[in-house]
């Protein structure tokens, strides 16, 4: 995620924190100052926030782990001022999977919310809930309430939050995951309409809310009509098979020529018949800002790079571009390349497909004349 810092790696998890995350904490810093008029009361306003970011990482991780039971790895989690995030590699196949997942997070709020109150329970008492959210509350009953209400508050049908996911499993439960899909979907965007409402006559953190679930239903529906339109479809049938390569003596100057010459972005360099590396459009600009046109193109190609085979499925061969953030895969048959793939013409055969189901829905709806 962009304007993110990498802050540490904890159970083969990579972490990330959001630039507007710390933006959020200096300005709750400066309300909680405004607020008591003393510094230790902005630093116990603080202590709570982080406190309960804890939770939310915590809650995080419970699908995080959750899908590693699966065998699902988790790319990385990003703290948001709005909460967290955990990019799974995949989504779960089976619907009682993606249940599980979606349940592990609430269940480590619950979890935490349990072991607080037997905690203050043993030392201070049975606290009150309700206390937990007024001004005199301890740290602990802060925690309490807090955790008990991020486990209600993602328990809500909003896709694509904890809940919109049980939605979706759910409604999965009878075969039909794209249209599962886009119901949840629809349910979330009308959720985040009734958040947006609420925020403007009580508290406009929740137009923030309203909007990542807008945004999120979205992009998770458009994500899964993808998937299933890539579903069964061999990397072969939208590989590039007219491109142009370079060896690896080849100059920058000759790279440059196929670049403009060329709506090629990426190259692969090969050797004997062998690809040896891929030279990316990012690599050469910066090396033509630091070196000489002459330069070899072995000298600044990539070495690292994994190939696909034509007959690989192209969902799976996406979600491999996506994962290592790469732009092009050489398509490699026997040792030979075939041709390459790129986000590019992957998304030309996405608009294709669209524009074809969209024609089979005019026919289906008597939308087209048949000819006379």
């Amino acid at each position: 995620m962009k304007w993110s810092w990498r802050i540490g790696r904890l159970a083969g998890v990579d972490l990330y924190l959001h630039a507007t995350f710390v933006l959020f904490l200096l300005f709750l810093a400066f309300s909680f100052y405004l607020q008591t008029r003393s510094w230790a009361g902005t630093l116990h306003g603080l202590a709570v926030m982080l406190l309960l970011f804890a939770s939310v990482l915590l809650h995080e991780y419970g699908h995080a782990l959750a899908a590693r039971r699966l065998g699902i790895a988790t790319r990385d989690i990003t703290l948001l001022p709005i909460g967290g995030v955990a990019r799974l590699e995949r989504l779960p196949e089976k619907p009682l999977h993606e249940l599980w997942v979606a349940l592990a997070g609430p269940l480590v709020n619950l979890l935490i919310a349990a072991a607080v109150f037997l905690f203050l329970g043993l030392t201070q008492g049975p606290p009150s809930l309700a206390l937990g959210f007024a001004p005199g509350a301890s740290l602990g009953e802060r925690l309490l309430a807090a955790n008990l209400a991020l486990a209600v508050f993602n328990m809500l049908p909003a896709f694509p939050m904890d809940g919109g996911r049980v939605l979706r499993a759910l409604l999965a439960l009878g075969g039909d995951f794209l249209r599962a899909t886009q119901v949840a979907a629809a349910i979330g965007q009308g959720m985040a309409l009734l958040f947006a409402f609420f925020g403007l006559l009580t508290n406009p953190m929740l137009l923030f809310v309203a909007l990542f679930v807008w945004i999120g239903a979205q992009q998770e529906a458009t994500a899964v009509q993808m998937r299933n339109a890539l579903s069964g479809i061999p990397v072969r049938r939208t590989m590039i098979t007219d491109f142009r390569t370079l060896a690896p003596e080849d100059t920058l100057e000759k790279a440059v020529e196929y670049l403009l010459a060329t709506s090629q972005q990426d190259f692969p360099v090969v050797r004997e018949g062998q690809v040896v590396g891929v030279l990316t459009r990012g690599d050469l600009l910066r090396a033509l800002s630091q070196r000489d046109e002459q330069v070899p193109v072995e000298t600044v190609m990539q070495r690292d790079f994994t190939p696909v085979h034509p007959n690989e499925m192209l969902e799976a061969a996406l979600a491999r571009l996506e994962a290592c953030q790469c732009h092009t895969f050489p398509v490699v048959e026997g040792g030979r390349l075939v041709g390459i793939l790129t986000t590019e013409n992957v998304g030309e055969y996405l608009m294709l497909v669209s524009a074809m189901e969209r024609r089979k829905a005019q026919r289906r709806m008597g939308g087209e004349v048949a000819p006379a």
